[in-house]
């Protein structure tokens, strides 16, 4: 009970200290139990603040006006520090900014638990780490940023206003957007050269006996590279003990599905069965379906059969559009007999597959239809087969055809293809939705391909919600389903009375798996 008792005020301690300061390096762990209830919320809310950094990124200019306005937005919507408060009151809106730093540093290890899978996915939590820290440290005051720099053992200290008007004109000459006027009026730091690489390389900064002059605003690129090797080790260590971590049935499920979660609207419940007849669905995929939906409406039309996963991927897509088990049966059926599947051929192989769609065999379970991420990360086609992704699985001359092909002007296509080479395959599929309905912005986030169908039917309807009902079904993700599924009970992770021997070494495995090292 003693020993309990200290290590309950160490943690106390220890997260007044870590919670000091609006943002970290995350080089220490959480000590602290929560309940699952909390580890799904946080980790949902923090994936949904990174979608939005990426998609902002690419958007706007970074760090412009649009960009902070919208960030600054979403911090406020998802409680995340993204102000200094005057003090650590709770405010009468919502909590207090100790439990806003405390949630932005619980939810950052969760993802690193879901992100150190693979490669694609490292790299693409660190990118979007490192662009909100970037967004994150500029926001902080001159003091704020000192402060920082010293407790994560970058120790620049600004050079005294002699050595700054003794080397006045190098320091103007060799930096960006600093002239005689500005120059006594900011912060030089003075920083070991091999710490500032991409500054050298760039010709940004002054650079004389092994040491550069950092200018103030340029002082973040240092603080980005250093927190990207950071995280980078630290995602590598935690992937070589995730096995372990994932033994626990409790948070495997949901760890698992993070990575490729969907986490806007629910498109399995049916509200517009019947909207959509089978003579508009040929109109529709050249108008309304996104390209991955109108790919392989093209390959059946064309082969009078699809392989499994595009009979998956493509029937669950038109299920969500409105389509009837009778409608979907009627519409396999009639495209599948003009190949070579006779009408009793297909009632025995094919049929039961499209009920066991609708829920109707087997578990009767009603399948969801695939999201955007779904369809990204998860099977990839081979030889032969229509599914998948364009943006993401196709040759990047066979996508360039395949637009043209659809009328995408050329300009349009190369802001495609570079959204593509960036990996941005999501935004990519938005920017043909762009292009194709002549719009702007999109002003969405593109997550689904049954989204891509409302929105387009938004606008051809005259800006008409003509989907309402489909829009009106309340928000569910498919993290959450998935974690309800394999736990019917919300339990702590770590329970805080009568702890098992087992629990409590589960405990001790998590906090060496995120250690920096």
């Amino acid at each position: 009970m003693e020993f309990s008792s200290r290590r309950r005020k160490f943690a106390t301690s220890h997260q007044k200290q870590l919670y000091g300061l609006p943002l970290q390096f995350y080089g220490q762990p959480p000590l602290e139990n929560i309940s699952l209830t909390e580890f799904e919320t946080f980790a949902v809310e923090r994936l949904k603040l990174l979608k939005t950094v990426e998609n902002l990124g690419v958007s706007y200019v970074k760090l412009s006006e649009q960009y902070i306005k919208k960030l600054d937005f979403e911090f406020r919507n998802l409680n995340f520090p993204y102000r200094v408060e005057a003090d650590d009151r709770k405010t009468q809106s919502g909590p207090s900014e100790y439990e806003k730093r405390r949630k932005d540093h619980i939810s950052h290890f969760i993802l690193r638990l879901a992100y150190c899978q693979t490669e694609d996915l490292r790299r693409w939590f660190i990118q979007q780490e490192v662009d909100l820290l970037r967004y994150r440290f500029n926001e902080l005051h001159p003091k704020l940023k000192l402060e920082f720099l010293h407790k994560n053992n970058l120790k620049y200290d600004a050079i005294p206003i002699e050595e700054k008007r003794a080397l006045q004109d190098k320091l103007v000459n060799s930096s960006y957007g600093v002239s005689g006027i500005t120059v006594e009026d900011q912060e030089f730091y003075k920083v070991p050269f091999q710490h500032a690489l991409d500054l050298v390389r760039t010709r940004k900064v002054y650079l004389k006996a092994g040491y550069v002059y950092v200018p103030h605003q340029d002082i973040v690129t240092i603080v980005l590279n250093d927190f990207r090797t950071r995280l980078s080790k630290a995602l590598a260590l935690t992937a070589r003990s995730l096995p372990a971590v994932q033994s626990d049935e409790r948070l495997q499920p949901l760890l698992n599905h993070l990575s490729h979660s969907y986490l806007g609207q629910d498109y399995s419940i049916q509200k517009n069965v019947g909207k959509i007849s089978l003579e508009q669905i040929d109109s529709l995929s050249g108008k309304s379906f996104p390209l991955c939906m109108r790919q392989l409406h093209q390959s059946l039309r064309e082969n009078h059969h699809l392989r499994h996963g595009g009979r998956m991927q493509y029937g669950l897509f038109l299920k969500g559009i409105g389509l009837s088990l009778e409608q979907a049966l009627q519409f396999w059926r009639s495209e599948f007999i003009r190949g070579k599947v006779d009408a009793d051929k297909f009632d025995k192989a094919y049929a039961y597959s499209i009920r066991h769609m609708f829920g109707k065999e087997g578990k009767r379970t009603d399948y969801t239809p695939y999201s955007c991420m779904k369809v990204i990360m998860s099977n990839p086609p081979s030889q032969g087969d229509h599914h998948g992704c364009p943006f993401r699985h196709s040759d990047p001359e066979l996508l360039k055809q395949k637009l043209q092909f659809y009328k995408v002007s050329p300009s349009g296509v190369s802001q495609i293809l570079d959204l593509v080479k960036g990996m941005h395959y999501q935004l990519a599929c938005q920017k043909y939705f762009e292009l194709t309905h002549n719009v702007e912005d999109a002003n969405f986030s593109l997550n689904h391909p049954n989204q891509y169908f409302v929105e387009s039917q938004k606008i051809l309807g005259g800006g008409k919600d003509v989907k309402r009902e489909m829009m009106d079904t309340p928000q569910r993700s498919q993290v959450k389903s998935a974690f309800k599924n394999s736990s019917g009970s919300r339990e702590k992770v770590v329970a805080n009375t009568n702890p098992s021997q087992d629990l409590a070494k589960m405990t001790e495995d998590l906090d060496s798996y995120f250690q920096d090292a």
